[in-house]
This record gives C-alpha cells, structure tokens and sequence, in this order.
C-alpha cells in the first residue's frame, strides 16, 4: 500500500547567497500524480523546517485525508532562520541577537527569498494547483508574523492565510527591535498596518492564540481581527486554552489543517 512521504531537500539561495533547507510533506494523491494545493507554513523564531516533525502535522494530515476530512495537499516547511520573513537588508547578515547571544538574528531579503526561491522551487517540482486558489500560507509566531505580512503584501497570490499564536506587537518590544532596521520600517511591515492599507478582499484568514500567551498576542489577533472584518474580509478569530508553546500547536493542528484543507 502506498503511503504518504516527508522529502527533506536543500537548494541554494542566491538572494541570500547561502544554501537553504525545505522539508515537503507529500501525500499518496500526490504520487500518484494528481496535481494539489499547497500549505507554505512558517516555522517560528530558532525554530527550522523540522517543526514539520515536532509538530506531528503529517500524521495528522494522513489522518484527515485518509478519513475524507480534508483534500489531498502539500505542505512545505521553508528554512526562514530568525528573520521575520522580512526583507530587512539587501545583503545576507547574521549576528548574535543583544539580548541572548545564544541565539542569532538573520537579515536580509527573505520576503523575496520566500515568494521568488521558495515558491520557485516548490511549484518547478511538484504537481500542484496553478493558482491562487490552491496556494495557502500559515505559520506560528514569528512564523505567523511572517505568513500574514508576506500574504497582505501580496493578496494576489493566496487564498487563504493562517496566524497562529502569531507575534503581532502593538508595541515593538525592545528585545525584538534588532529585527528591524527602524521604527518605521516596523510600522511598514506590520500585518495590522498592511491590512489597514490593502484591498484584501477574497482572502480568507484564521488567527488564533491560547488564552494564557505569555506574549499575549491574542491582543493583535483581535485588532487585526476588527481590522479584516471591518473592510469584508472572511476572517475567524478564535482563542483556545493554552500558552506560547509548542504543546498549543499541537493540540490545534487539527483545525488548522481542516480550515487549509476543507
């Protein structure tokens, strides 16, 4: 019986002149040769495309298709080091975040790596759906940061769009402000800011975050919320038990994949 596969890949980046590493969840349609929707989803900050793995998203997604719950999709988890998916330099940069030197910052043009490289390198390999309406993008904390600013500045090329915990400040933190270049280029990229300045109808959009978030961005997730429903935009809004951590995306992950896949 033929079974569902998780492909580990690497390419080189030119736009960050380094090589690059993309984990894809592949299911049985896909092998047999049915073109499908994909899920681009962001992993969050230190994490890496192994969130696929510490998630448990592909045994759950197996389950879900297996019962007919959800469509056959893929699901691609990009390397986006901690850079915010944000193009916050031309060239490449990493350095030790002043905060914790245990931990690097990245900067450089992710946004365009991600719609340009990542996309690319998905959509010349893969059998899937050739347009807007199978291309979802979701992601966890910075991740889900990252997912809705990349999605609201270009609305054109997705569907549907998932913040989950995501970490939207309605003040920059002082421990996150080395992430970007300048105050104003933080209100620039900020999805609330973007949302308030875009056409973004046809998207749909899921936010969500645990009721005991230590960043409490259940805040930004009700403004961004306001923001989206005042201009028509289907969005949903949800708050579940839990706090900033990797067993609140666990104990989501099945609605997540039945709000991408339905």
């Amino acid at each position: 019986m033929e079974s569902s596969k998780v492909q580990t890949q690497s390419f080189y980046s030119r736009l960050l002149n380094k090589e690059m590493k993309i984990n894809v969840y592949v299911p049985v349609a896909n092998i047999a040769g049915q073109s499908l929707p994909v899920l681009y989803f962001l992993h969050g900050r230190n994490g890496s495309p192994d969130f696929l793995f510490e998630t448990g998203m592909h045994q759950v997604a197996d389950m879900l298709i297996q019962t007919g719950k959800i469509r056959p999709l893929l699901i691609a988890f990009p390397q986006m080091d901690n850079s915010q998916g944000l193009n916050s330099a031309l060239a490449y940069q990493e350095f030790p975040d002043p905060e914790d030197n245990r931990r690097m910052i990245h900067r450089g043009m992710y946004e365009d790596y991600f719609l340009k490289e990542v996309i690319g390198f998905i959509e010349s390999r893969y059998n899937k759906a050739p347009n807007p309406d199978g291309r979802y993008i979701g992601g966890v904390s910075a991740g889900g940061y990252g997912a809705l600013h990349i999605a609201f500045h270009h609305p054109e090329l997705f569907s549907k769009i998932g913040g989950h915990m995501p970490a939207l400040e309605l003040e920059l933190e002082e421990e996150d402000k080395p992430y970007y270049p300048s105050m104003q280029f933080w209100f620039d990229n900020d999805p609330i800011n973007i949302a308030k300045n875009s056409e973004l109808a046809g998207l749909e959009v899921y936010l969500d975050c645990g009721d005991h978030d230590q960043g409490e961005f259940y805040k930004g997730c009700a403004l961004l919320y306001e923001v989206l429903a005042a201009k028509g935009v289907k969005t949903q809004n949800h708050v579940f038990k839990g706090e900033h951590d990797l067993a609140y995306i666990r104990s989501n992950i099945e609605k997540y994949l039945l709000f991408y896949g339905s």
